[in-house]
């Protein structure tokens, strides 16, 4: 995303979630299910999937956006804090029982991110024209919409296979990215072919790879665990950013990186993630 530079957010979001609908589409003509059939046969409401999708779908605009305005670092990290919203969530709506590790470890790991977030302060007021402000809030708002996605993810998941679940979804997200970029987008046209490379990067690894390995697992693990393992993602972010982009952590940036990682081996350390 941040190698596509200036090319507009609501471009990135639809066009990454439409190539990759069009990818899955040849796998969901082989073995998929109709949203009828999936009411009828197995109970899954239709709305709650197009609704998933549409979350999805804002989220990937909001947090792309954010990613103009403030640091990788402090964009991934404020996107990432979820996990103490699940773990609340999930103990009081699904009666999911947490053992003292767990929630200790989606503490400690939500506590480190607060130290990114902080170590990357620096980084924030080097960018070009950055507007941290605006951009930590699109990333925190992009974050509250993930929680409800994942949480009706887990739902509708136990009832559907993983081929139904992303096509529908990909397809409503696609929609959703598509009207904002219509209607909020300040250009249509102009797209360069490295916005095109970036947009095909995005579908194929962030997309199909990353939310589609989430929603296949999410059957299987709970919302809670599986977004403590995602702040992972905060501290890879960050090390790329280094690589790629030269936003030197700081001290505290890697003292963070590390309460994350100690973190997330205690939650997944205790069977009563699973």
């Amino acid at each position: 995303m941040r190698w596509a530079g200036e090319t507009d957010p609501y471009f990135l979001a639809a066009g990454r979630l439409g190539i990759a609908w069009a990818l899955l589409l040849p796998f969901w003509f082989r073995k998929g299910t109709s949203l009828g059939t999936l009411k009828r046969e197995k109970g899954v409401e239709p709305w709650a999937i197009l609704l998933s999708g549409a979350l999805l779908g804002a989220h990937l605009v909001l947090f792309i956006s954010s990613i103009q305005f403030t640091s990788v670092a402090s964009a991934t990290v404020l996107v990432t804090m979820h996990p103490i919203l699940f773990i609340v969530l999930e103990s009081v709506i699904f009666k999911h029982q947490f053992g003292w590790r767990t929630w200790l470890g989606v503490i400690t790991a939500l506590s480190g991110t607060f130290f990114l977030t902080l170590g990357s302060e620096g980084d924030v007021l080097a960018l070009t024209d950055g507007q941290p402000f605006v951009g930590n809030m699109l990333a925190f708002s992009a974050a509250i919409l993930f929680a409800f996605y994942f949480l009706i993810g887990r739902s509708v998941r136990q009832k559907s296979t993983w081929i139904d679940y992303v096509f529908y979804v990909y397809g409503a997200a696609f929609i959703t990215a598509s009207l904002l970029f219509v209607f909020l987008a300040e250009t249509h046209s102009g797209f360069g072919g490295t916005a095109w490379l970036m947009v095909i990067l995005l579908a194929l690894g962030p997309t199909i790879l990353g939310h589609g390995s989430l929603n296949f697992a999410v059957r299987y693990y709970s919302a809670t665990a599986l977004s403590t393992l995602i702040l992972a993602e905060a501290v890879l972010a960050t090390l790329l950013a280094y690589v790629l982009f030269q936003e030197i952590p700081s001290a505290l940036t890697i003292g963070g990186m590390v309460v994350i990682m100690g973190g997330i081996s205690l939650t997944w350390s205790t069977r009563s993630s699973t």
